[in-house]
């Protein structure tokens, strides 16, 4: 999606037709220049994109990119490295090709610390700071509502032709240490993934073998590298933005008949076996085409006079096509057109440090690969490639692989016995310095001596912060902690386990409801027996009960003083025969709240009514309760945190 020039194809069949003529076009143009050798095959180039977050004083969503980006660029009109995502609350750093050898791995890492340190200064104007983390753990649901879409067309293109090819509420089902299962409205789950994406310039003669050595290495290069294991304080997958990616812009629709139909998030179906047309073939075969763009150029016409064309046409349906290792095409400052693989599976964070070793790791093993497996396909299956993949995401450092010639092998013991001495000739290879080789290559070593990455110190922070406050604060702190962890550029896997009060001066007056608020909820239905009530309160330790149907739409709620005064009045209530059920006693439309609702209003409507809980509505259905409970907790927190200071 960096084309800036992509608008919705409107119903006229024209249009549509005029633009997958530009696309066959393009593909024919590629197919000549690739039976005729035009691509530059004399140098290899790397390049990267940082995508990063965006956070205020309370370490949560800041939505200040269009203000940082204006006063960065008023300042610098040549600072076009700097460009926009998907949501507010994030924006992108573009660091410049580089060769491929010598300093090229320094280089890279002291041009990423001198833009993010440019960023940071301006960010400061705007009362933010810059976060590098695969997920924000403090990210909130509403925080990823339409209105934080930033407002470019290209992006609300992209919005409204996803949700017009699904045609109803986006769901996420992801299952881990805990379960997320969420509907949303609209593509924009799909922000809260912030990745380090890495690209390869291959020659056109290689392109075949490096990019199925690509999908080969890619499990065991994210288990390693993995870094975002929470969303909306749910413990999921090690490394949940690929699950996220996938089902948050998923338009298919479920149907009644078993057919294969691949996400638009997509790592493959097989091996690559011709050249980069099978995959832009299969692009076009089965992902229907989402936006179109004003084509400028005939890529025929182009190629007749001699000239590079743009392939515009292709470059924007594939930019809809999310493969996690994705072949791009561009033209050189050379004039040369050439071919990359980039690495979309690696995530921000947690340090600058841990992304250039995360992007070494995988160079080096891409090189290093390409000379010791002359065709990888013959010693692995592509079913176990991606079967690789799919535990690398879910367990991480963790898992166990299938490797080559059907081994089975823990991920730390392939890293450090195999893949590690393997990228290292890699690297020695492109004459890259030994100091850096030594630098980067030591951050993954150390993660499989320790067990230790960003993904396991996030999950291990997190799980001691929720046994001793609520979850918002241990996201909060969990953010805090990762933020000022970052500043001293040491590497995730020497990071110790924080105190819950060590980072962040955590304030509880800006909370919403939808922060606050319990969501495991004990309920029960009108039909249900005052004993069957009465005894789930007692269990459970509460003074009311919310009434809902098998729906989730909340009809009443019911008070323990009720029960007992009602089974008072009863002269003998083992000699009652008369049943009587919930829906006798409960409070008809009690007084609910709404997610949005301020923490402060809640204990003003509390006090007014003098209750000790209320009900979180939205819509009619029961989300969430808030009772004096959520408050007791907190206020605990707050003073043990006054003690501590």
């Amino acid at each position: 999606m960096g084309e800036e020039r992509v608008q919705l194809l409107s119903q006229d069949m024209k249009e549509m037709q005029n633009f997958v003529r530009q696309l066959l076009n393009d593909v024919k143009a590629l197919e000549h220049m690739l039976k005729n050798n035009w691509f530059e095959d004399d140098i290899m180039r790397i390049g990267a994109e940082q995508e990063m977050c965006l956070i205020n004083d309370f370490y949560k969503p800041a939505c200040t990119a269009m203000g940082i980006l204006d006063d960065i660029q008023t300042a610098d009109p040549t600072a076009k490295w700097l460009t926009t995502e998907l949501a507010q609350f994030n924006l992108e750093v573009n660091l410049d090709p580089r060769v491929f050898e010598g300093n090229a791995l320094g280089d890279m890492e002291a041009e990423l610390r001198q833009r993010l340190d440019v960023i940071q200064n301006a960010a400061e104007k705007h009362n933010t700071r810059i976060l590098l983390t695969g997920i924000l753990p403090s990210l909130r649901k509403f925080d990823l509502h339409i209105d934080k879409l930033t407002p470019k067309d290209r992006y609300y293109a992209l919005m409204e032709a996803l949700k017009k090819k699904r045609g109803s509420d986006y769901e996420l089902h992801l299952h881990g240490i805990d379960e997320l299962n969420i509907r949303h409205d609209s593509p924009m789950m799909e922000a809260c993934n912030t990745s380090f994406q890495v690209h390869l310039q291959v020659k056109q003669q290689d392109f075949v073998k490096k990019y199925n050595i690509a999908q080969a290495i890619t499990g065991p290069v994210l288990a390693m590298c993995a870094n975002s294991p929470i969303l909306l304080g749910k413990r999921l997958w090690h490394e949940t933005r690929i699950g996220l990616f996938q089902q948050s812009i998923d338009n298919r629709k479920s149907r009644d008949h078993l057919r294969d139909r691949s996400p638009r998030v997509t790592f493959g179906n097989d091996w690559l076996q011709n050249s980069v047309l099978d995959i832009y073939r299969e692009d076009i075969t089965r992902f229907r085409i989402l936006l179109g763009s004003l084509v400028q150029e005939n890529s025929i016409e182009r190629i007749k006079e001699g000239i590079i064309p743009k392939l515009q046409a292709l470059q924007v349906h594939t930019g809809t096509v999310y493969r996690w290792n994705r072949p791009c095409y561009g033209i050189s400052d050379t004039g040369k057109p050439h071919l990359r693989i980039e690495n979309r599976v690696l995530g921000a964070g947690p340090t600058v440090l841990d992304e250039i070793a995360n992007t070494t790791f995988w160079l080096g093993l891409m090189e290093g690969m390409a000379d010791n497996y002359d065709d990888i396909t013959k010693h692995m299956s592509f079913d176990d490639a991606r079967d690789n993949f799919v535990k690398g995401a879910k367990l991480g450092i963790d898992c166990k692989f299938t490797w080559t010639n059907d081994q089975k092998i823990s991920a730390r013991d392939l890293v450090t016995k195999e893949l590690l001495p393997l990228a290292r000739e890699g690297l020695q290879k492109r004459n890259i310095n030994p100091e850096h080789i030594d630098k980067y290559l030591g951050v993954i070593e150390e993660r499989a001596k320790r067990h230790m990455n960003g993904a396991r110190w996030i999950l291990r922070s997190f799980t001691k912060f929720k046994k001793e406050t609520t979850v918002d604060e241990s996201l909060t702190t969990l953010t805090a902690a990762i933020y000022h962890n970052q500043k001293q550029s040491q590497p995730a896997h020497t990071w110790k386990i924080p105190e819950l009060h060590e980072f962040n001066k955590y304030d509880p007056s800006t909370l919403l409801v939808e922060e606050f608020m319990s969501t495991d909820l004990v309920t029960v239905q009108k039909s249900d027996l005052l004993e069957f009530a009465a005894a789930l309160m007692n269990w459970n330790d509460q003074d009311c009960i919310a009434v809902e149907d098998d729906d989730g739409v909340l009809y009443g709620i019911i008070y323990l003083r009720s029960i007992l005064k009602h089974f008072a009045n009863q002269e003998k209530i083992e000699d009652n025969t008369e049943v009587s059920s919930v829906e006798a006693l409960m409070e008809e439309n009690p007084t609910t709240v709404s997610p949005q609702t301020t923490i402060l209003e809640v204990i003003k409507i509390m006090n007014d009514l003098k209750i000790k809980a209320l009900p979180v509505a939205k819509h009619g259905e029961l989300i969430g309760m808030i009772s004096e409970k959520n408050f007791v907790t907190m206020s605990k927190r707050l003073i043990q945190r006054s003690h501590n200071e």
